[in-house]
């Protein structure tokens, strides 16, 4: 029972009986519980103000403060290319490729929250396709040396998108390779080959692989296959830029 008020005797969701309609906290009123979610609005909107003044959100692609309605800031968003699939968010090129040297090099880890975000919002042809969502993994001395993994921070938001999991270890890079941006095509290809393991996909069949550039399509297609030896019966592939053959000769 409860000791701070009395009323009708109801039972809670546990069995127990409780004397109570207003206060006790396992039979909160409508209108208390009404309060209390405005109140947790109102300091959400309040500290979300706070932040953008003291840290306004700022354009992945220029560097300049943005109103955070929009990730990129007008001006890039008018160099900006869309792509006509689904498999990728925007052509690489302009602000985009400045906004992910940034993220990849500059350790700018915050832009993966701004580019995630990105991501997630044109996820929506894999909703209800997808079990979950696997990161196409860094070596593990590439990660330390840039102390995070920028595949996973894109991941993360796509995976909330789509309410599935995200399997951080869901494959695993055995082979420090070189970086594959100054590489042909062909030895890209073999570069790449075996350079990935399945690791821990919990019996989830369809995929979806995260990346943050496409341009052979050559890393895709090695993490795809070990995905595919670790029991994924279906594995699609999402990018955040594609780069167009003419950039890569």
């Amino acid at each position: 029972m409860c000791k701070r008020c009395v009323g009708t005797t109801v039972n809670d969701v546990s069995g127990r009986t409780c004397q109570c309609q207003c206060q006790c906290p396992r039979n909160p009123p409508v209108e208390a519980t009404a309060r209390c979610n405005g109140r947790q609005t109102l300091m959400r909107d309040l500290l979300d103000g706070l932040l953008t003044l003291l840290a306004p959100t700022r354009c992945p692609g220029c560097d300049e403060a943005t109103n955070g309605a929009d990730v990129f800031c007008a001006a890039c968003s008018a160099l900006i290319q869309r792509t006509s699939g689904p498999s990728a968010v925007f052509e690489y090129g302009g602000p985009v490729a400045d906004a992910i040297q940034r993220f990849k090099y500059d350790g700018r880890s915050e832009l993966g929250s701004a580019l995630g975000s990105v991501m997630a919002t044109g996820a929506h042809p894999w909703a209800g396709k997808v079990d979950a969502v696997v990161p196409v993994p860094l070596h593990w001395r590439r990660r330390r040396s840039r102390g995070y993994d920028q595949a996973a921070l894109l991941a993360k938001p796509v995976a909330r998108a789509l309410a599935v999991p995200v399997l951080l270890r869901g494959l695993r890079r055995v082979r420090n390779t070189p970086s594959q941006v100054d590489l042909p095509h062909r030895e890209r290809q073999q570069n790449i080959a075996g350079a990935f393991t399945p690791r821990r996909l919990h019996g989830l069949r369809r995929v979806l692989l995260i990346d943050d550039v496409r341009t052979t399509g050559a890393t895709l297609r090695s993490a795809s296959e070990a995905l595919r030896a670790g029991g994924a019966s279906e594995v699609q592939t999402f990018v955040l830029a594609t780069r167009v053959l003419a950039q890569c000769a």
